[in-house]
């Protein structure tokens, strides 16, 4: 059993460490990522050598995180996690390399954020275990070279584009993640709903599914609400007449959408037309981060085909304006809907 070490604002509740699975067997859904990274992690143990660096990107929420858990495990490691922008000096990450040991795994969440000078320190590290630093400043100055045990960079990122080629090519396992059907959400919310002991009846774990987004962690979220609404205005077992209630009080609609989706799509249509508008300019004007939106938002209203992407920004699409009732705009230009 890994020994988990964690930053101070990385500190996971005991509930939510409980519903993440520990064994690649019990992990559900990306069946193509856990064979490949099945195989080499069995390598790696056959030859007794750590396991190649791994690189996972895909949006937030999909398991980036519990697959480094599982690495660990599974390689029987220390695991060590931390996150890109805490990482603003070249001593934090020297600090942490040279403590580890021989075989540890290091999690590194958000890794596109590290600044570039911080980043620098992994070059040599990731490909030659050791850490070239430099002591004293001006005519004194020296570069050292202090070598370090073998180990595993484990990155996480949700902007696999944001990330420089020096580090990204140094990473000799690359997986992207994407998001889970249904019928996978389905099981992981019967799975968490039996871990947490909450009587949940299947053919509501079906609908919760469905409004998930296609990522277990709302889909957890929304089952820990839907136990609240069980236990305290009805008989404590959740129901699709809970799960509905629920739902709704979450503003959750059919199509998965929450209350910032439709902000987010009014916005377009009532402000800029429907547009094409940027997304700097869209952020503006609902005052949520530019980030926030391409990365939390956008994917989903554009998997779902309620906003296109054009050269000169985002539109509403035809599918947007009468999912929320609005009449489309005259002179718009339908050949981009």
């Amino acid at each position: 059993m890994n020994e988990r070490i964690i930053a101070p604002e990385q500190n996971y509740s005991d509930e939510e460490l409980q519903l993440r699975p520990n064994q690649l067997d019990i992990f559900i859904g990306q069946e193509k990522l856990k064979e490949n990274l099945k195989i080499s992690i069995e390598a790696a143990i056959h030859r007794q050598e750590s396991l190649d660096h791994v690189l996972f990107a895909g949006p937030p929420g999909l398991g980036k995180t519990t697959l480094s858990n599982i690495i660990a495990e599974e390689m029987n490691s220390k695991l060590h996690i931390t996150s890109g922008p805490i990482l603003d000096k070249g001593s934090d990450l020297a600090g942490i390399l040279t403590s580890l040991q021989e075989g540890d795994i290091l999690f590194i969440d958000e890794i596109h954020r590290m600044p570039r000078v911080v980043e620098e320190y992994l070059y040599s590290a990731m490909e030659d275990f050791r850490l070239d630093i430099m002591v004293e400043s001006g005519a004194n100055a020296k570069s050292i070279s202090l070598p370090i045990k073998p180990f595993t960079l484990v990155g996480a990122t949700t902007k696999s584009g944001s990330l420089s080629s020096p580090l990204r090519d140094r990473f000799g396992l690359h997986f992207r993640l994407s998001h889970y059907s249904e019928e996978e959400l389905s099981r992981i919310i019967l799975r968490s709903a039996d871990i947490l002991d909450i009587p949940l009846e299947k053919p509501a774990a079906g609908l919760l599914s469905s409004r998930s987004r296609g990522t277990p962690r709302i889909a957890n979220r929304i089952l820990k609400r839907c136990r609240d609404m069980a236990q305290v205005r009805a008989d404590g077992i959740i129901t699709n007449e809970v799960s509905l209630k629920t739902l709704k009080m979450l503003g959750i609609d059919d199509d998965g959408l929450d209350e910032m989706d439709r902000k987010i799509l009014l916005c377009l249509m009532e402000k800029f037309n429907g547009g094409p508008v940027g997304l700097s300019t869209i952020g503006t004007a609902i005052a949520e981060e530019k980030d926030t939106l391409e990365e939390v938002y956008e994917p989903y209203l554009i998997q779902k085909g309620f906003i296109k992407r054009t050269p000169r920004g985002r539109m509403a699409t035809h599918k947007a304006y009468k999912k929320l009732d609005r009449p489309m705009p005259t002179g718009s230009q339908e050949e981009l809907f």
